[in-house]
């Protein structure tokens, strides 16, 4: 009780803190949902990178502070477009709490109300959604896109993609570790751009390629 009551008074001190720069400090004041959004993406990617170091280095306290800051930065966005949304008489943070919660619930049936449990996927197909797809926003860099859209394609039955020269990943020792997979990918890109291919347009293009093709495949179960 004495956590949650601590973890109560933090955030309150948060919310407080942010209300009163909305009123007393020019730039807070003037910011909007759209201002915040590019600054909000640069935050998100040091959140990355400050992951990707601590996995790296577990041990050091060094890695854990900065994860604990990039954390509070996103936090505080999160706080702040809430805020700037019930200023407009739209949402408030309870309300942001209130509907992921609602959405835990409502995607673990197995859990909270008896139900079968599903792949998670296929849980969400249940909200209206046409395609799986459909959860990938369009605007993910093209690498990190490739990888949702095929978890989520998996996640319904769908095979690997079609189209591959087996001889190109056969190649087990490719795969024997991530720091190997790395290596090799970075040695392809290199090739590509050898040849003059963006390698980011040709991933573009393949990522459009395979996502008609899975929608092409739903339509038809």
């Amino acid at each position: 009780m004495e956590q949650r009551d601590k973890q109560q008074q933090s955030l309150q001190r948060l919310s407080d803190i942010l209300d009163r720069l909305r009123q007393e400090c020019p730039w807070d004041r003037q910011q909007t949902l759209a201002s915040l959004r590019y600054l909000s993406i640069e935050e998100v990617y040091e959140l990355s990178e400050a992951i990707i170091a601590t996995t790296e280095h577990p041990d050091d306290s060094r890695c854990y502070a900065d994860l604990k800051k990039e954390l509070g930065d996103i936090l505080l966005h999160i706080y702040f477009y809430s805020k700037i949304a019930a200023d407009g008489g739209h949402f408030t943070l309870a309300d942001v709490a209130d509907a992921v919660s609602d959405k835990l619930i409502s995607r673990h049936p197995h859990i909270f109300s008896g139900g079968e449990q599903l792949p998670w996927e296929k849980v969400k197909m249940r909200e209206g959604r046409h395609s799986v797809l459909e959860g990938v926003p369009a605007s993910l860099p093209p690498l990190v896109k490739a990888v949702r859209m095929q978890e989520k394609a998996e996640g319904i039955g769908y095979g690997e993609p079609d189209g591959i020269d087996r001889g190109l990943i056969d190649d087990d020792a490719i795969f024997a570790s991530e720091q190997a997979f790395g290596d090799a990918l970075l040695r392809l890109l290199h090739q590509a751009h050898r040849h003059g291919i963006n390698a980011d347009d040709a991933l573009c293009a393949a990522n459009h390629r395979y996502q008609h093709r899975v929608e092409q495949w739903e339509q038809q179960k």
